[in-house]
């Protein structure tokens, strides 16, 4: 029922700071908790951020203070916006979409997800 496609990631530098966008087709998006996740070389893939429909975000401990999600309906899409990057953060980053009022941080609750998109941080 929806679409997600990621965009945004790339190379960065300890300390500096990337933006994410998670656009989302259907014109029922608003309906939906997104979620970001983010898979590291040889990790699982793990929590980062979500919001729910009614707008509250969650946050992993270890982006706490550093991230921004946030939501604007209007472009139905979903951003990350990543501070103070570390080397730690590298990962694959996907946005990830479900039909709920609740807020979910796990992987397996998602229902929908984008190809991913790649980002790097050197030291």
């Amino acid at each position: 029922q929806v679409q997600l496609v990621e965009s945004g990631g790339g190379l960065a530098q300890a300390g500096d700071s990337l933006s994410l966008s998670c656009a989302a087709s259907g014109r029922t998006f608003r309906r939906y908790a997104v979620g970001w996740f983010r898979q590291a070389p040889g990790k699982e893939r793990e929590f980062v951020a979500t919001i729910t429909r009614s707008d509250t975000p969650y946050y992993t401990d270890s982006v706490k203070g550093r991230f921004t999600i946030s939501r604007d309906y209007a472009k139905n899409t979903v951003y990350l916006r990543m501070n103070s990057l570390k080397p730690e953060d590298t990962a694959v980053y996907y946005c990830a979409a479900v039909e709920t009022g609740s807020l979910v941080y796990t992987a397996g609750r998602y229902d929908y997800w984008g190809q991913g998109t790649q980002v790097t941080v050197s030291s």
